[in-house]
Order: structure tokens, then sequence, then C-alpha cells
């Protein structure tokens, strides 16, 4: 990501979780991500014309959506999940994409990849990541199942609690 380079971490941990709080608002599922040279593409399917009336509903039809997303929404993606994360916002407490896309994005973080490609079907996830080694740079694939990002998940305050009482957490 273009405004992550040269930083000490890419933060794909927060920018993946600003943009899954993004798609839980939304009501998007089964997502792809692919990052491009200024942002990324969020290609997903969501239910277009369902209305709930005093004297009808309608169903509404299951439609693929694709949006740009480039580094300044990203920048304001992060803003508004801080805020609601704080308190300060009026915004709903973490979905299932805002806890799932953070802990991959953790998990990315670790990886130091230059591109990334990620879909998501119900639930579970695969990633394509091309990172660099010593010998050139390749591909990495990797793939998380719903019982995977529940571990994950779980796991998160154990590892800010180890975080923030280790001397690099200070």
């Amino acid at each position: 990501m273009r405004i992550y380079e040269g930083s000490p971490r890419q933060d794909f941990e927060e920018v993946f979780r600003s943009i899954g709080a993004f798609l839980d608002t939304r009501g998007m599922r089964d997502v792809l991500l692919l990052e491009v040279p200024d942002g990324f593409v969020v290609q997903g399917l969501v239910m277009a014309g369902a209305s709930v009336g005093a004297w009808s509903e309608t169903v509404g039809t299951l439609v693929k959506e694709t949006l740009t997303y480039v580094d300044d929404d990203i920048a304001r993606f992060m803003e508004e999940a801080a805020k609601r994360r704080s308190g300060r916002s009026d915004l709903p407490q973490a979905g299932a994409y805002e806890r799932s896309l953070r802990v991959i994005g953790r998990w990315m973080d670790e990886q130091k990849p230059r591109d990334i490609f990620l879909f998501e079907q119900e639930g579970s996830y695969v990633c394509r990541l091309l990172v660099a080694a010593q010998h050139g740079s390749h591909h990495v694939i990797a793939e998380f199942t719903r019982d995977d990002l529940v571990e994950l998940v779980e796991r998160g305050p154990r590892l800010r609690h180890v975080e923030a009482t280790s001397p690099a957490g200070s």
C-alpha cells in the first residue's frame, strides 16, 4: 500500500479491519479484495431492491458490486473505525468482516507482502500474497477456515496483552 510504504510496519491489520467494518455496514458478502497501486478493489454480493413497508415486503435480488477504495478512502475508514472503538461514535460494534479481516491482516503484516489477492466464500478465506525473499519474489497461498478465524479472534486479546507488556510494546 502506497500510504504505508517506508513505515516500520505495513499495517494491513488496521487497513483490513477498517475495510471489514465498511463491508459489515454495507451488507456485502462473498468478497474479493485486490490490492492495486493506489488502494484496493473490493467486489462482493449485495442485496439490491429489498424493502420493508407497512403494506408489503420486497425480497430484492443479489447483485455483484465492485468498489474501488483509494488511499484517502482507506484513511477515512481507519479514522472512523478508531472513533468507534474509542467509544466516541454511535457506529455499531465490530461485525464479522471487521473481526475476520483484522486477524487476517495481522497475519499478512507478519508476511510483509508486496501484493495481495484475497477472496472469501461462506466465511472462509483464501489469500495469495506476493512476498520478497532473498532469492526473488514468490507467492504464498494460505487458507483461513471459519474455525481458524474464530480461534484467531479469540486469541487476539491475549496477544494484545502480551504486546502491551513486552519491551517492544512500550
